[in-house]
């Protein structure tokens, strides 16, 4: 007789409203992030004929994400999806940083197998709790799915990894993007002027590089982009933080009104910028922007990417230029 496989599917767990806890159930919005285990989040889950792997990465407000958690998670992530047996991993994160460890794990793993992202509005012990039926569309998403690479399931919908974004703070469907799906590549394809780095040269890292977000805006003048400078010189002076490069910052990421575009105080602002060897791009700050190539041809443009997103690209950008 022939046995049938179970499919084998792992849940990474670092935290978040999903695993929050309120002290009063008539207050939802008044709670605790990552209170709860993984196996607390799944106990209700229906995973029949499927086999879990529970880990728990970390357990935190993902305001509090740092680059050392973005390691951990990418070395558990790259693990898992090297194992034959495996069908897909689920990601369980908190939502105000989430667009961003999308963006790096997609980036950055190029996953042959599907790996969705799932959060949660409310937090778990509330009526309103939205993170039970997000995680059991998360699996179903997963075992069902022909897509790879890195997708958030939430409130009903898949959106892609690049392009998603955070567009509310009080309601379930809080994210948006320009598609659901990966293969519409025409408008989801990663473009950038740099290279990404590998794994291997991620998880060596051992400073993530600086990377600050600027906005244009009505009264522009760059005067940001120069006291960012000058405190530049003076950590590159001080020989404790020159010789760790943990202060100077290594690159500007600036959201361009519109299309991308800039008051002309910062455009030459940041051009002093490029001159003095950081690295400059441009987003733009409207939600379904797209930054022109055109327009401000001596700053480069991300394309479609959001600035959050531009931000973390160009980290891994600067990653890759340590490790050539």
């Amino acid at each position: 007789m022939e046995v049938k496989k179970v499919k084998k599917v792992v849940i990474l767990a670092t935290g978040g409203t999903i695993a929050g806890l309120a002290g009063d159930v008539t207050k939802p919005h008044n709670y605790a992030s990552g209170q709860l285990s993984v196996t607390q989040l799944t106990k209700n889950l229906d995973a029949t004929g499927v086999h879990l792997i529970q880990e728990q990465v970390c357990n935190i407000d993902s305001k509090d994400m740092q680059f050392s958690h973005w390691q951990t998670l990418l070395e558990r992530c790259d693990f898992w999806i090297h194992q034959n047996d495996v069908t897909g991993l689920i990601v369980t994160h908190g939502t105000d940083t989430l667009e961003e460890t999308a963006f790096f794990l997609h980036a950055v793993l190029k996953s042959s197998k599907p790996i969705a992202m799932t959060c949660a509005m409310f937090p778990a012990n509330v009526p309103l709790s939205d993170g039970p039926q997000n995680l059991q569309d998360a699996l179903d998403w997963v075992l069902k799915t022909q897509e790879n690479g890195v997708h958030l399931v939430c409130a009903g919908q898949v959106h892609f990894a690049i392009g998603v974004q955070k567009i509310f703070s009080d309601r379930s469907n809080a994210f948006a993007s320009r598609q659901e799906s990966s293969l519409q590549t025409d408008t989801c394809a990663l473009k950038l002027d740099w290279s990404v780095p590998s794994v291997a040269q991620v998880l060596i890292t051992q400073h993530c590089p600086r990377v600050e977000l600027i906005y244009n805006h009505s009264g522009a003048d760059g005067q940001l982009v120069r006291t960012l400078l000058e405190a530049n010189k003076k950590a590159m002076s001080d020989p404790i933080t020159s010789a760790t490069q943990t202060s100077a910052i290594e690159g500007l990421v600036v959201a361009g009104t519109g299309s991308g575009t800039l008051s002309h105080d910062l455009e030459i602002a940041l051009e002093e910028a490029q001159k003095l060897g950081l690295w400059v791009a441009r987003t733009s700050r409207c939600a379904y922007g797209v930054a022109d190539p055109d327009k401000h041809p001596s700053i480069p443009s991300l394309h479609n990417l959001s600035p959050a997103q531009g931000r973390v690209a160009m980290i891994l950008g600067l990653i890759a230029r340590r490790a050539a």
